[in-house]
């Protein structure tokens, strides 16, 4: 059975919660902020001390994303890709030095138009190209994440491209992106480039970060076909435990997320917990 993770945030800094995962059977976690200034006053040699006290591993830390108008490593501004990568350039620092290895990041925000795209992919093969050296220079990994809709890297295909310019860089699988490609066949394509995971479940239509069983996702294949490709990482939970306004339920317990990997991993169709929001559209209810 694969380890079981979960993404999180203010959670990390909080030996309590920490604690709570541990006896729960959560044995790593992913640090994730979205936005950029959220990671100025984190002390991550505290948090090292509190995750090593309670049995729990720092898989990896997401790159910020946000806002959208200061982070983007596909915008044809060099003076904000410069921007870009200098706020990942100092997390990849503080991360390695307390042993963190892996550096999930998004390739783009949106949205991006269809004129403009290859010219975007060309100056984020190049963005991610440098920003690969510059983690193996401090022992790190960089793995480009899966997006949805008009994303850079929204597709097999792209993803691949991007990988093509440089052979350290790697994948983050997130399970809830893939709008135009199904997720067994982006996992057969670049499945082997991948280093870890973000799961949840959707509809197909936008990404919704359900638990898995409340959305459309075949568990089973999707499950065996990373185990196919190779992975051998982290089964790491992407979702909030607060419902969103797409999905009624109760709050989430760490239980419930353990439980529900058993579930997959022992070969069973994971048991829905809450029950989707019917007419959802696609793009303004994730």
């Amino acid at each position: 059975m694969l380890k079981v993770g979960l993404s999180v945030g203010q959670q990390a800094f909080d030996e309590v919660q920490l604690s709570e995962m541990r006896k729960s059977n959560i044995s790593a976690i992913e640090l994730g902020y979205a936005q950029y200034t959220s990671y100025n006053n984190c002390d991550f040699k505290k948090m090292k001390e509190y995750t090593d006290r309670c049995g729990i591993d720092v898989w990896s830390l997401h790159l910020p994303f946000f806002p959208f108008e200061e982070i983007d490593p596909a915008s044809l501004d060099a003076e904000k890709r410069k921007f870009t990568f200098d706020i990942f350039s100092e997390l990849i620092k503080r991360g390695t030095d307390v042993g963190i290895d892996k550096f999930v990041a998004h390739a783009s925000t949106e949205p991006n138009i269809a004129e403009e795209r290859p010219e975007k992919l060309l100056v984020c093969a190049d963005f991610f190209n440098e920003l690969a050296e510059l983690a193996y220079k401090y022992g790190g990994t960089i793995a480009i994440e899966d997006l949805p809709r008009t994303c850079i890297g929204n597709c097999s295909d792209e993803i691949s491209y991007l990988l093509n310019a440089n052979d350290k860089l790697r994948v983050c699988f997130d399970s809830n992106h893939l709008l135009g490609e199904k997720n067994v066949d982006f996992i057969k394509k670049v499945g082997n480039k991948i280093i870890t995971v973000h799961i949840s479940d959707y509809d197909f239509l936008n990404e919704r970060h359900w638990m898995p069983g409340e959305g459309d996702v075949d568990w089973q294949e999707t499950y065996n076909a990373l185990l196919e490709s190779g992975y051998n990482g982290v089964w790491l939970y992407e979702l909030p435990l607060k419902p969103k306004k797409t999905i009624t339920r109760r709050d989430l317990t760490y239980t419930d997320i353990y439980n529900n990997a058993c579930e997959i991993m022992s070969g069973k169709k994971p048991t829905p917990i809450g029950q989707r929001v019917e007419g959802l559209v696609a793009w303004n209810q994730k």
